[in-house]
């Protein structure tokens, strides 16, 4: 599959919050139907054959239940559902800046779904949205990195269960135009 490809099929909305699902977890359509109640029953469906068909995601069970088959499904490789280094290379400004309001859009519709679940309570669910500046060096920037992953290390892994809510945590890091010295 092409490059693009790929990238569309990962990064559109509903594919996106499927991928979202399956971390750390498999789980059959109907239970994906149940996490992602306002996607329409075919439309998941649809997304989901996409995933599989671009090898995003894998059956990795089936049971039989009432004369048909109930698929289950997983991420067996999660680096399949990110965009290499090598890919992002590759790709022109234009298209850097298309993945980047792709990702906007996915973030806007998380949290415009928090917005309209009802009862809200922004301090008590621990919403927050920040952007601060940091004057690092090359040595303290690539530290800092470490730090950062070995903080996500340690909860990434973490499997859904009961007292467990998802939370979305997104990091962007935008480096300022490197002045002359």
């Amino acid at each position: 599959m092409a490059i693009e490809n790929t990238m569309d099929v990962i990064l559109h909305p509903v594919r996106m919050r499927i991928i979202q699902s399956l971390i750390n977890q498999q789980i059959t359509a109907q239970q994906l139907k149940e996490l992602l109640p306002d996607i329409p029953q075919a439309s998941l469906y649809r997304h989901i054959k996409k995933l599989v068909e671009a090898e995003v995601i894998h059956i990795v069970d089936e049971i039989p239940n009432r004369g048909t088959v109930e698929k289950v499904y997983s991420i067996h490789d999660p680096n399949k559902a990110v965009i290499s280094p090598e890919e992002l290379n590759k790709l022109s400004k234009d298209e850097h800046m298309g993945l980047f309001i792709k990702f906007m859009a996915n973030l806007m519709g998380d949290y415009e779904r928090y917005l309209n679940q009802g009862k809200i309570d922004l301090v008590g669910d621990g919403v927050s949205f920040r952007q601060t500046s940091l004057f690092l060096s090359n040595e303290e920037f690539a530290e800092f990195r470490r730090d950062l992953i070995a903080v996500y290390t340690k909860v990434t892994e973490n499997k859904p269960q009961k007292g467990r809510r998802r939370r979305t945590l997104a990091t962007i890091i935008i480096p300022d135009r490197e002045k002359e010295q």
